[in-house]
């Protein structure tokens, strides 16, 4: 198999830059692209064959050229309180991903790996989760030959800024069921990874508890 090409979109977060360093150091991936809104964004990894492109997200068909890949990943995400409105978490969370999805389809990318969330779906009962399932169904319906989507519970994993609520409430949370307790981002994009390299035709979607099996070392 000749070596891979993959876009990374969320670089910057959590699952984006483990993702970004296990792509580095895979020998399957020739190169690997990381969109960036801004140069010298500290938070991502170099590597000889990692590319950062600074990119204006709200007009990103100004590079088609970039979209141009075997895979892509797709670990952008925010919070409502982060983004300041439904609106534009919305942007971030769902028009991003999707027209990421679009323009890497029309040139030739057969992968498509999405960060999702535990309990997305369409008819959910929180806007968080309702969007998220909503871009499911979107990056779905394009007609990828490959779809993979993990949807984790909260991340760990080292954070460029502090969330009072995730540390108080983190170490209550494994006292949840298996499926709702927090799992580490390091697993979820080795999950990823793996996925990529499967590379199995189809819609497969892996699930809170499937992570956090997923043996994190490396």
């Amino acid at each position: 198999m000749p070596p891979l090409t993959a876009l990374l979109a969320g670089a910057t977060g959590l699952v984006g830059r483990e993702c970004l360093d296990l792509l580095g150091a895979d020998p399957g991936y020739a190169r690997v692209t990381a969109l960036v809104r801004r140069a010298g964004v500290p938070a991502v990894r170099s590597g000889p064959k990692i590319s950062c492109e600074t990119v204006d997200f709200d007009h990103l068909d100004r590079n088609p050229a970039l979209f141009a890949v075997d895979h892509v990943f797709c670990a952008l995400g925010t919070t409502i309180r982060k983004a300041g409105s439904r609106d534009a978490f919305r942007r971030v969370d769902f028009e991003y991903p999707l027209r990421i999805a679009q323009l890497a389809l029309a040139r030739g990318a057969r992968h498509f790996l999405l960060v999702s969330a535990l309990g997305a779906g369409a008819g959910a009962a929180t806007f968080y989760s309702r969007t998220k399932g909503e871009l499911e169904d979107a990056v779905g319906a394009l007609g990828f030959r490959s779809f993979t989507i993990a949807r984790p519970s909260m991340l760990l994993g080292e954070r460029t800024e502090f969330r009072l609520f995730e540390k108080l409430g983190t170490p209550l949370m494994y006292l949840l069921p298996p499926r709702y307790r927090p799992v580490h981002v390091r697993r979820v994009a080795m999950a990823l990874v793996a996925a990529a390299r499967a590379d199995a035709p189809g819609r497969r979607i892996i699930e809170n508890r499937e992570l956090r099996s997923v043996a994190a070392g490396g």
